[in-house]
């Protein structure tokens, strides 16, 4: 079994670089780096997809996405407010 190995934003960003340059095919880039066809070919689209924000790194999330984790968790805690606060409404009431 063969460890999955892991490439900082720049070695992408750089990969994508000569990849697009045009002056070697995608195939040869990608065995002269290293690495697969394949992945050269994911970080291509990621990059043509969205390239201020194509490789943010392990365990950031593009800044909308962020904002939306936020959000969602900002979300779950006033709801989690809103339920005790009914339950304790329902405790001095006398109400069950």
């Amino acid at each position: 079994m063969s460890k999955r190995r892991s490439y900082d934003r720049e070695f992408k960003l750089e990969a994508v670089k000569l990849a697009t340059r045009g002056d070697k095919p995608l195939a040869q880039v990608a065995r002269e780096l290293g690495i697969s066809t394949n992945v050269l070919h994911n970080w291509k689209s990621r990059f043509k997809n969205d390239s201020q924000f194509a490789f943010p790194g392990k365990g950031r999330l593009k800044p909308h996405d962020e904002e939306l984790r936020l959000l969602k968790k900002r979300l779950r805690d006033a709801e989690e407010e809103r339920d005790i606060l009914k339950k304790a409404l329902a405790i001095f009431s006398g109400k069950k």
